[in-house]
């Protein structure tokens, strides 16, 4: 069933409940005298407390298609700006938006009353939204509400001709006939194996067969982002949407994370002092350097990339 026909029989619309208030201008930081070397270090460490490698090429994914968000649970003026605010972050940081306003959504933003109901229905409709699950344990932890804005992530796998699979591990493949190259004379006979090795399962994909740039990348295939709106009665609109535009554009590994540098991302981490207005130069930075790095590289040289580019924002070159 579609996630949106979905919403629409199972999520009770509110009325506004955020104060849709204009964004405040960030603090000017403190004036630090930080080293070439140390700023690195930072870097490096904020892009890999912060990322996610895919189960099945074990890199980073990121959007290829155009992004086309929509949202639900709201008035229709919070709607709009929640949905312009994501595409005019997307489109500031290189991440590639849909121009069709007829587009079909794959960003899909939901404020509800009911989050774990939602949650429930999408479990049991479109599990495979929940992101990559080997067994029905971690597919039920993957379907618990525990934070007061939530992402769900479905990947796909790209290969070198570019071919698309989603990532899951329910879906199974269609299956591999592969030649016996190991054939080999039977015991007591003069006979010789040659039978085909039958894989009816199997998936594959075709790589260029280099260690550090095989020609598989991963990307976003579908993300939902449920908000509930019972916890964040009273919470300014511009921080609120850039967040979602945040966790709409990257896979965070954790979103209880207080990072040392500022970033949005700490705004809902528990216990966390440190609050930003808005999406910060590092937030931007470091989804500038996800869209810009080389998506058939392997994690190490993507994380690498990832941080060269941050560092170069910082000096400004």
């Amino acid at each position: 069933m579609n996630l949106v026909r979905l919403l629409a029989l199972s999520t009770v619309f509110l009325t506004t409940t955020l104060a849709a208030s204009a964004q405040a201008p960030s603090p000017p930081p403190e004036n630090i005298t930080v080293t070439a070397t140390k700023l690195r270090e930072m870097m490096e460490q904020f892009v890999k407390s912060s990322i996610v490698a895919t189960h099945i090429t074990g890199k980073i994914a990121r959007w290829e298609k155009g992004i086309c968000p929509v949202a639900v649970g709201q008035s229709p003026a919070i709607i709009s700006m929640v949905t312009a605010q994501v595409k005019a972050v997307a489109a500031a940081v290189g991440a590639p938006v849909d121009a069709d306003k007829s587009c079909t959504p794959n960003i899909e933003i939901v404020f509800s009353t009911t989050p774990q109901a939602l949650l429930d229905n999408i479990k049991r409709d479109d599990p495979d939204y929940l992101g990559y699950a080997m067994s029905s344990s971690e597919r039920a932890a993957l379907a618990t509400i525990s934070r007061p804005v939530q992402a769900w992530y479905e990947t796909e796998t790209v290969d070198l001709d570019g071919v698309r699979r989603v990532d899951s591990a329910k879906r199974l493949g269609m299956g591999i006939t592969m030649s016996n190259f190991t054939a080999f004379a039977m015991p007591a006979t003069s006979g010789v194996n040659h039978a085909p090795i039958d894989l009816p399962y199997a998936t594959y994909a075709r790589v260029t067969g280099n260690h550090i740039n095989d020609g598989t990348h991963s990307a976003f295939h579908h993300i939902v982002i449920i908000v509930d709106s019972n916890k964040l009665v009273g919470q300014k609109l511009g921080p609120l949407g850039d967040y979602i535009a945040v966790l709409a554009l990257t896979q965070l590994s954790s979103l209880d994370a207080c990072q040392q540098l500022p970033s949005i991302t700490s705004n809902f981490a528990t216990g966390c002092e440190q609050k930003s207005d808005g999406i910060t130069t590092i937030d931007a930075s470091y989804l500038r350097g996800l869209y810009k790095m080389d998506a058939d590289k392997g994690l190490l040289f993507q994380q690498s990339d990832i941080a060269d580019k941050m560092l170069k924002d910082a000096e400004g070159r």
